[in-house]
C-alpha cells in the first residue's frame, strides 16, 4: 500500500462564487483509481484520468453536473 496526499476539490457552480471547496488528507491507498470508482459507486459519473510527470494522478469527475477533482500525490 502506498501513502498519498489526497486533495479533493469541489468546483462551485454559482457564477458569482468561483471559490471551490478543498479537502486535504494523507491516506494509505492500494489503488487511487479504485478509490475514486468506489467514491462514485452507484452514481451516474464520468471520470477522466491524467498522470503528471511527478507521478500525481488526477481524476476529474462529473456527477450530475457537479465537477470534482481528486489529486493523488505520492508521499515519499
Amino acid at each position: 500500500m502506498k501513502s498519498y496526499e489526497i486533495v479533493r476539490e469541489i468546483f462551485n457552480q454559482c457564477s458569482n462564487n468561483q471559490m471551490r471547496d478543498v479537502h486535504i488528507e494523507e491516506k494509505d491507498v492500494e489503488d487511487p483509481e479504485a478509490y475514486v470508482r468506489e467514491f462514485c459507486q452507484g452514481k451516474n459519473a464520468s471520470i477522466e484520468k491524467d498522470v503528471r510527470p511527478d507521478g500525481t494522478e488526477i481524476f476529474d469527475i462529473n456527477i450530475a453536473g457537479l465537477r470534482q477533482r481528486f489529486s493523488f500525490t505520492p508521499i515519499d
